[in-house]
């Protein structure tokens, strides 16, 4: 992969590429296959979403959910200990 980005850097910058880069209908065209890409990507995940729920697997959307709630709950326990801590201190 790294090779293939090495390649498209280059080919941007040849300067007929930079020159057909500002065409605007070059530019409407590139702008499309972006568009089109991530609607195609959505559609995959939402398909792939889907799929694990009727498969009862858990997916990259759940990890971070349950990522995020064990963040929210060992912060919680720490605020809970602090008073503790405190107060084993002072004694």
């Amino acid at each position: 992969m790294p090779r293939l980005k090495d390649r498209i850097f280059m080919l941007l910058q040849d300067p007929r590429v930079m020159k057909l880069m500002r065409d605007p209908k070059v530019q409407a065209i590139v702008m499309k296959g972006f568009r089109y890409r991530g609607r195609m990507e959505g559609a995959f995940d939402q398909g792939v979403q889907r799929i694990a729920g009727k498969l009862n697997l858990a997916t990259q959307r759940d990890l971070r959910g349950l990522q995020r709630r064990i963040r929210h709950l060992e912060r919680e326990l720490r605020e809970a200990e602090e008073p503790l801590n405190e107060d084993q201190a002072t004694r």
